[in-house]
């Protein structure tokens, strides 16, 4: 049996597969200060259907996936540990300098950002080595430990290494962490070079910084996991999900926390990519949309989308991983976030009621209304049947918090006000969409929409009428999406070395021997992984550039090509290539310089498959309830159940398609049916939308 966790701002996933071909789904509020409260007490939901005690059911637990807000969160609110940065002298100001940038010129009220490892604990270290790797100055060895004893008085709990070229020449960054090792044992440190080695120093050393300062709180989350989850009998293999789409061992995590920002949303896109794939599709509009975000990616011909260009925080004024991620895009619009009228205008998020207290209809304290308050005002969902029927909503609460703090300011019924709710948290959803698809040159016309996370349902279909998208699927286990593509994902590890050439003055025999190198790792890397590891795969990339450009970009290589005679010809044809999809350019008479080389090894767990819910029983028959809808008004609309509706049954809206964990809200005009693997295909405009109120009036 395999389980995976995800844990989000509001609520815990939980997905379960009995290998069997059927998993289940189980959800519980996130809880705070401690998450690892809420993953016992989905487990315990999940052992009280299978009909046991939460110690047998962890027992038959072979694998366990997990993903986290922990890390992402520390770094946001400040709760990262006491971190001191060791750096050469002479250039203590790496992460004040920064790489520049403003998203607004012109606006001289907003403050220049501060390092996020301020200069009372930055310390320069004598020494220098060159960017041929030669020793320019000698490390200073007394300086060094008289550093580690301003440490030691300054009580720090962490430290990042960042030497300049440590990427050519470790022996500086690699005598420091044998220092640190003996004058302060207990301290987590974090040498750049073996964390991040890429040329660029201001995010070699950001990564490094951010690394570092996770260490003790990561390490101690993850102990405390691994331990409350085995005392209640789990001795099963503890994986977790990164940032990069992949999957790596809680160990390796505690030595390279960053893996973790971002973990949970990565896993969306893996999955969206699989059940585009089943319908034929290769361009993809993946979206989340969870309690506290409204999560974006965008899969073109079957690749998951990578960034480096990954910011804790605003742009420019947060700060830069420096590692390379999934690109997802993120914005404050879910299901709890909260409605507020200012200065007699509406806004609806970012701030989320979270899970605690959640929104008002949970009747835990709540006061302030939000997305899914005006749901439930609306009549989308249903009171009774909220998660299967586990929790009740307050329906009257809700229209009264709507009526108090939008309604009445606005001068609109509590209906009008909670329709304006949902518009404008549509609206927020669409600009995120437009910005990794419009603005990216790709028509959402010609994508295949992927409604993923428990709150996708309520204004999926108004988002696609807006994009023009023609299809939406909602997979059966989309409320849960992140948490079922960390099935679907794979065990990954990525190396890298950098190694300057010019393909004009190309050696075959030094890219054979880096390559060598590479593969060496990535065999290792197996090796480690045991015999569960299958479908070994290595792949391998240049980061590369037109001479003087600033930045590199990735390409794909594959190994024999470095045993063709004209090698550095065809790596030119490949970057001239990539170089045009990127930027819609190309110099083909321009040579190209290879500034490192990347290998990134991958192996799954298992055989890729469908996390299938099993099928209801039951009729298919709809039972109806008062809804109201902007073209209709209130009308009584018919309410199906998913895992029963049968694949020949067309639904016509105005109606919505219901599982345990989410709703579809069918906007007049659109139609629905079951696909074939149990999922919900839409068509969000198939004739126009009758507008009654109109009529009315």
């Amino acid at each position: 049996m395999r389980l995976s966790i995800d844990v989000g701002g509001t609520f815990t996933d939980l997905v379960v597969d009995r290998s069997t071909g059927a998993a289940e789904i189980f959800k519980a509020p996130t809880t705070y200060p401690d998450p690892i409260d809420g993953i016992i007490a989905a487990v315990a939901l999940a052992a009280e259907a299978q009909g046991a005690g939460v110690e047998a059911f962890l027992g038959g637990v072979e694998v366990l996936f997990h993903s986290t807000t922990r890390a992402i969160n520390a770094v946001i609110t400040g709760q990262a540990a006491r971190t001191a940065l060791l750096a050469t002298e002479g250039h203590p100001d790496i992460l004040l300098i920064r790489e520049g940038g403003r998203t607004d010129p012109f606006n001289y009220r907003i403050g220049y950002p501060a390092p996020y490892i301020p200069r009372a604990l930055t310390f320069e270290i004598p020494g220098r080595i060159l960017a041929d790797a030669r020793e320019h100055a000698e490390l200073d060895e007394t300086a060094v430990l008289a550093v580690i004893e301003r440490l030691r008085e300054e009580k720090v709990e962490a430290v990042a290494v960042s030497l300049l070229w440590s990427i050519v020449n470790p022996a500086h960054e690699l005598r420091v962490g044998e220092l640190l090792s003996e004058r302060l044992p207990g301290i987590p440190f974090t040498l750049a070079h073996r964390l991040n080695p890429t040329v660029r120093e201001y995010r070699r050393t950001s990564s490094c910084a951010i690394d570092a300062s996770l260490k003790p709180i990561m390490s101690a989350y993850l102990r405390a996991l691994k331990q409350r989850l085995g005392k209640r009998g789990m001795a099963g293999q503890i994986f977790a999900v990164t940032s990069q789409g992949g999957l790596v061992d809680v160990e390796e995590l505690a030595e390279r926390p960053i893996l973790a920002l971002n973990s949970g949303p990565s896993m969306a896109p893996v999955a969206g990519r699989y059940f585009a794939a089943l319908e034929g599709a290769t361009t993809a509009i993946v979206t989340d949309a969870g309690g506290t975000t409204y999560d974006v990616s965008l899969v073109r011909d079957g690749t998951l989308p990578r960034t480096r260009e990954t910011w804790l925080g605003p742009i420019y004024q947060g700060h830069l991983t420096g590692f390379p991620s999934v690109d997802v895009k993120s914005v404050g619009a879910g299901g709890g976030s909260i409605a507020i009228v200012e200065g007699g205008l509406l806004r609806v998020g970012p701030e989320s009621a979270r899970s605690d207290p959640g929104p008002v209809c949970y009747g835990r304290g709540g006061t302030r209304p939000t997305v899914t308050d005006a749901a439930v005002a609306l009549g989308y969902i249903d009171p009774a049947f909220f998660l299967g029927g586990q929790m009740g909503l307050a329906v009257d609460a809700a229209r009264s918090a709507i009526e108090r703090d939008v309604a009445t300011p606005l001068g609109l019924s509590v209906e009008d006000a909670a329709l304006a709710i949902v518009d404008l948290a549509t609206e927020s959803m669409v600009h995120a969409i437009e910005d990794i698809t419009v603005k990216q040159g790709v028509d959402p016309e010609d994508a295949v929409m992927i409604g993923g996370g428990g709150a996708a349902g309520i204004n999926a279909v108004l988002i696609a009428r807006r994009l023009g998208c023609r299809s939406i699927i909602f997979p059966d286990v989309g409320a849960a999406l992140s948490a079922a593509g960390a099935m679907m994902s794979e065990l990954t590890s990525e190396f890298s070395q950098v190694a300057f050439m010019k393909t004009g003055t190309f050696d075959a025999e030094v890219a054979k021997a880096i390559v060598a190198g590479l593969n060496g790792r990535a065999e290792a890397f197996f090796a480690s992984a045991g015999e569960r590891a299958r479908e070994r795969q290595v792949d391998l990339a240049i980061e590369a550039r037109y001479p003087s450009q600033v930045w590199e970009i990735d390409v794909a290589f594959d190994e024999a090509l470095l045993e063709a005679p004209d090698a550095a010809a065809r790596l030119v044809v490949a970057f001239h290539a990539r170089h045009e999809e990127l930027f819609g350019f190309r110099d083909d008479g321009d040579d190209v310089e290879i500034m490192g080389w990347r290998a990134l090894a991958r192996c799954r767990l298992a055989d890729e498959g469908a996390i299938r819910l099993p099928a209801g029983q039951g009729s298919d028959g709809a039972a109806s309830r008062p809804m109201t809808f902007r073209e209709t008004g209130r009308v009584d609309a018919p309410a199906y159940r998913l895992e029963t509706l049968d694949r020949a049954t067309t639904v016509l809206g105005p109606a919505v398609v219901e599982s345990n964990f989410t709703t579809v809200v069918l906007a007049p005009g659109s139609r629905a049916r079951k696909t074939a693997d149990g999922g919900l295909m839409v068509e969000p405009l198939v004739q126009p939308a009758v507008r009654l109120r109109e009529f009315a009036a």
